[in-house]
């Protein structure tokens, strides 16, 4: 990598830093004892200084021509905050993953966390605490908020000043790789949510550095990185070998993209195509499953098609469309946030093909919006009915358990986890978490404070009636915001939790439900209103059916359906423990083919026909 430190041992330590623009670049080092050493200026702009006297902990930081003291762009350490000076690594680990090749791609299930509202401790060490409550749950692959360093101790992540440097009050780099040693034991993967669409306001020293912005392009936070103008090359280095970076050294097993509509680049290889170019040879070489995951604003298949066929090269895509039909029909105030939505046909169009927006005109927009996914094999879609951003950009940041009823809960979940995409939950989901997950900071610019704290007001103004937005710079924002672990044994929580377990085991006892060829689905709604999904492969056939709304529906059986598996109405899984368990009505362990029967309102039924 050409960028940073690079400490092999013995006091032996390089130190490179890109400032193509200037004249010379002197490193300063302060820690343990003060020192200033003048770097060479080699090829493509880079400064070096190879030392043979340094020792881990090392903290130092650079200055470019005349200019005052810097942290490095490429840290890898900031024990000391974002203005504070950069640190040494020795990134020698006694690994104990030598076995571990990652998780098959079509048994992945994921779950988006943020390590500091994870737990209580809000630190990498305490959330490995909590890792066999998932692994028991069924969850494999871990989808984590961005850990690069950001402003103060609480953030969403998404401020980040530092790509390759973690952040310091989650813990040290080594408590990171203990933690992902600590999921590979497990058999979890680990994938990292990265930025590479802009860096945070504050602690954002890059342009003293070099041309790493340029104004051709807009975007909600000013001039966008520079992958295409003058001096891109190294650029893209920086954030290419960025990924490298995380897989490398941390032995992650992917990364969450954030964002890559906002990348602009009109070289003929776009970055995108470059990053997971160079991402693909590294899993070849180390011989280690890895997977590139996009969020994406251009309901487009481009993005995970091969580069050989004008594509970026992404592995998968989160499926935003899946969540907006199916949550508006869960809960219909939701229009006000999606108001292209609300109808039972958009929902069947998420499931069968994808994108529910696919040319045609979105009001939203006000323009024509989207491409055909039709045929796209489901593999290459992430679904989910929560995440940061649908709980966190909401005012008040109530998550699904406080919008819907208990019912209504598990049938989200059945929706997502039997759908023919790789699902995901949100942390806390799956035992119906009651805490909300609000947007929070810890800036020390008071006017980049103030800016905020209006930005959010001005964001929800249409939204008063519901109260006052939560200050984001307020810790309490952030404590309300923690998981309330000891809930998931107890009641309600309980059931829903089961009511998990329950979906993660069906979806890998039943082929059917793990099949991701869309030849082999059927989706139709019928006279009822019923949502009826019918799966299958050359092992079993399932059909599932779900009544999406407050009323009984009436359900025909145009065939046989001959063994349940599945029933939400049955006594234990109902939210109450007194009487609504033992009155409960259970619909019939097999139908007739013209059979007619009733659904009750938010009601999940699974039926096994081969």
């Amino acid at each position: 990598m050409k960028a940073g430190t690079h400490y092999t041992g013995n006091g032996q330590c390089t130190f490179t830093v890109w400032a193509p623009k200037a004249e010379k670049a002197t490193l300063h080092i302060i820690a343990p004892k003060k020192r200033a050493v003048k770097m060479k200026k080699g090829e493509e702009g880079y400064f070096l200084a190879e030392l043979d006297d340094v020792s881990p902990g090392t903290k130092y930081f650079y200055q470019i021509d005349n200019d005052t003291n810097l942290p490095d762009p490429a840290s890898h350490f900031q024990p000391d905050g974002v203005h504070g000076p950069s640190q040494v690594v020795d990134h020698t680990y006694k690994w104990q993953d030598a076995d571990w090749k990652g998780v098959e791609w079509h048994d992945i299930i994921l779950y988006e966390l943020h390590i500091g509202t994870f737990t209580k401790e809000g630190t990498f060490e305490a959330a490995i605490a909590q890792l066999d409550d998932l692994a028991e749950l069924g969850i494999n692959t871990l989808e984590i908020m961005p850990v690069s360093q950001f402003p103060g101790n609480r953030n969403w992540g998404y401020d980040g000043v530092h790509p390759y440097a973690v952040q310091n009050t989650y813990g040290t780099p080594d408590d990171f790789k203990k933690f992902v040693d600590a999921c590979h034991a497990r058999g979890i993967a680990v994938i990292l949510d990265v930025v590479y669409n802009h860096m945070g306001p504050e602690g954002n020293y890059f342009g003293k550095f070099g041309p790493y912005f340029n104004n051709k392009y807009s975007t909600p936070w000013g001039d966008a990185i520079n992958f295409d103008a003058d001096y891109a090359d190294g650029v893209r280095d920086f954030f290419a070998e960025n990924a490298l970076f995380w897989l490398e050294k941390y032995h992650l097993d992917g990364l969450r993209l954030d964002a890559i509509h906002m990348v602009f680049d009109m070289s003929a290889i776009h970055f995108w195509e470059y990053v997971n170019e160079k991402v693909k040879k590294f899993s070849v070489q180390s011989g280690r499953r890895t997977y590139m995951i996009a969020e994406s604003d251009m309901n487009s298949p481009k993005v995970i098609k091969s580069p050989e066929v004008g594509g970026y090269g992404f592995d998968l895509q989160w499926l935003d469309d899946f969540h907006h039909a199916l949550y508006v029909l869960l809960d219909p105030k939701g229009q006000q946030y999606f108001a292209d939505f609300g109808k039972r046909e958009q929902l069947e169009k998420a499931i069968k093909d994808g994108f529910v927006h696919s040319g045609e005109f979105v009001e939203f927009r006000h323009r024509r919006y989207g491409r055909s996914s039709a045929g796209v094999s489901g593999d290459k879609f992430i679904a989910f009915i929560q995440n940061h951003d649908q709980i966190g950009n909401r005012m008040l940041g109530e998550r699904l358990s406080i919008l819907i009823s208990f019912d209504a809960l598990k049938l989200a979940a059945a929706l997502v986890l039997l759908s023919p995409y790789i699902p995901m939950l949100f942390m806390g989901e799956e035992y119906g978490e009651d805490n909300p997950f609000l947007y929070f900071v810890s800036h020390s610019d008071k006017d980049l404070i103030k800016a905020v704290q209006e930005g959010r007001k001005e964001d929800f103004a249409k939204f008063q009636f519901e109260g006052e937005a939560p200050d984001p710079q307020s810790e309490n924002t952030y404590t309300k915001s923690k998981l309330q672990w000891q809930k998931r044994k107890k009641g309600h929580y309980r059931v829903l939790l089961d009511w998990h377990k329950e979906l993660i085991g069906l979806r890998r006892n039943y082929d059917a439900l793990h099949n991701y060829n869309k030849d082999c689905i059927q989706v139709r709604i019928t006279d009822g209103g019923i949502l009826e999904i019918e799966r299958w492969n050359e092992h079993s056939r399932v059909v599932c059916l779900y009544n999406i709304s407050e009323k009984v529906a009436t359900y025909k059986a145009h065939k046989e359906l001959p063994q349940k598996l599945l029933d939400s109405t049955e006594g234990k899984w109902q939210e109450k423990e007194s009487t609504a368990k033992k009155t409960a009505k259970a619909l019939p362990d097999k139908i007739k083919a013209d059979a007619v029967i009733d659904l009750p309102p938010w009601c999940t039924v699974l039926y096994k026909i081969v």
